[in-house]
C-alpha cells in the first residue's frame, strides 16, 4: 500500500515538501455530469434561464476555480496554471443533463489533478445555481479524474474512459 503523502511520521497533516522535485510539463483531466430533467436542459441550451447564459457562466467559474485551488484546499500548493478550460456536452441517454470536462495544465514540482478537479465541481455548483429555480431535483455527480501526465509517477488514463476530449 501506499504511503499517505499528506501525513508526517506521527500521523499529523502536513503540507508536502516538493523543494527538491524537478519542474516538469504536467496536465491533469476531470470529467463530471450534472443530471437535470430534460426541460432544463432545454432551458439552458435555449438560452432561456432568466439568470442568463449558464454554460459560459459554469466555464468561467470553473477556469477561475481551477487557479483559487490552494485556498480551498487546506494542503495544496498553489500553481501557476498555464492552461486550463472547460467545457461542456449535453446527453440525453441513459442520463440526461451536461457532461464537464475540465483540462489544467502546468509547469511545475506538483501537479495539476486537485486543479481539474475543483473546476469541474465548481462549474456544476454554477449550472445548480443557476437552474435550481427551474430544477431542484438537478443531481451533481461522478467528478473523477480521467487523465493526468508528468511528474514521478508519470501518465494515469482511468480504465474504461474514452480518452480526454481536447476543444480547440
Amino acid at each position: 500500500m501506499k504511503r499517505l503523502t499528506h501525513l508526517d511520521a506521527h500521523g499529523r497533516a502536513r503540507m508536502v515538501d516538493v523543494t527538491a522535485k524537478p519542474v516538469t510539463r504536467r496536465e491533469a483531466v476531470a470529467r463530471g455530469f450534472v443530471s437535470c430533467s430534460k426541460e432544463t436542459l432545454d432551458l439552458i441550451l435555449e438560452g432561456q434561464v432568466p439568470k442568463g447564459d449558464v454554460l459560459a457562466a459554469a466555464r468561467v467559474a470553473g477556469i477561475l476555480a481551477s487557479k483559487q485551488v490552494h485556498s480551498l484546499i487546506p494542503l495544496c500548493h498553489p500553481l501557476l496554471i498555464t492552461g486550463s478550460e472547460v467545457f461542456f456536452t449535453e446527453r440525453l441517454h441513459p442520463a440526461v443533463g451536461i457532461a464537464i470536462q475540465a483540462r489544467v495544465k502546468t509547469t511545475g514540482q506538483t501537479g495539476a489533478e486537485m486543479e481539474a478537479l475543483t473546476a469541474v465541481a465548481a462549474a456544476a455548483l454554477t449550472i445548480y445555481d443557476m437552474c435550481k429555480a427551474a430544477d431542484k431535483g438537478m443531481v451533481i455527480g461522478d467528478i473523477r479524474l480521467v487523465f493526468k501526465a508528468g511528474g514521478r509517477s508519470g501518465t494515469y488514463r482511468r480504465p474504461g474512459e474514452s480518452p480526454p476530449a481536447r476543444r480547440e
